[in-house]
């Protein structure tokens, strides 16, 4: 199990249901240099409501699971089956 799998599974147990489908299900794992855990999201909406609203959660998590020194980074990639 990726770093990113593992944060979800402890988020979803502190967020709505609603919101966690909403910001975090359409999500991907990208990559983990160690110091980096890179994250694919459709939008930059998505992107940025993310940062703003769970990045803290994000972090804390990170650090309990050892990883406290690792930046997250989210990439927009543009795609999103919402947006026609």
């Amino acid at each position: 199990m990726n770093l990113w799998e593992r944060i979800l599974i402890a988020l979803r147990v502190h967020v709505a249901e609603e919101d966690f489908r909403r910001w975090f299900s359409a999500t991907a794992y990208a990559s983990d240099s160690g110091d980096q855990l890179t994250v694919w999201v459709p939008t930059e909406a998505i992107r940025r409501h993310i940062a703003v609203h769970y990045e803290l959660m994000i972090e804390r998590e990170m650090a309990r699971l050892e990883r406290g020194g690792t930046t997250l980074r989210l990439i927009a990639t543009g795609v999103d089956d919402d947006e026609d």
